[in-house]
């Protein structure tokens, strides 16, 4: 393949994931009022990972940190807008619900935060045969360079019926 074909090919893929992160927003405020209220907002999406960013100010509490409940909708959010996005590059469907989840807070947030989830190898086809598909995501929270919470969730994503 030519360098020129590649350059092309490329400008392409990111296009397409430029759409789907703004799909991805807009399904997020638009189904889950919260997040809209909170600007949740994916970032960017490179090399099987997704980043997704909150401004601290409609998030802060009243030790002018981050509120708890916030970081955990903010992971929680970017885990299933990962699952979500895989489903969309795979072209299968399914119905995406948080099974089981833990956080541990390790430092406040003082800052706009971004969190970030990279994709472990798993197959989404069986969907359309079907059947679940199950999928464990670790999500870290950075302000700058420092992690302030770590999350991990499981997701399953249930095949639509016909």
């Amino acid at each position: 393949m030519t360098p020129k074909i590649e350059a092309i090919e490329e400008t392409e893929e990111r296009q397409e994931i430029q759409a789907l992160l703004g799909e991805l927003r807009r399904t997020w405020h638009q189904t889950i009022p919260v997040s809209a209220f909170m600007q949740i907002a994916p970032g960017a999406y490179q090399d099987k990972t997704l980043s997704v960013s909150a401004p601290l100010a409609p998030n802060i509490n009243l030790h002018h940190t981050m509120f708890a409940g916030s970081i955990y909708t903010l992971m929680t959010l970017t885990g299933w807008g990962m699952v979500w996005l895989q489903q969309r590059l795979a072209c299968v469907e399914g119905d995406i619900v948080l099974g089981q989840a833990d956080i541990r807070y390790l430092a406040p947030v003082g800052e706009s935060p971004e969190a970030r989830v990279s994709w472990p190898e798993t197959d989404l086809s069986v969907l359309g045969q079907g059947k679940r598909a199950k999928v464990k995501l670790e999500v870290a929270l950075y302000c700058g360079e420092q992690c302030c919470a770590l999350f991990q969730g499981t997701y399953v994503s249930l095949p639509k019926a016909d």
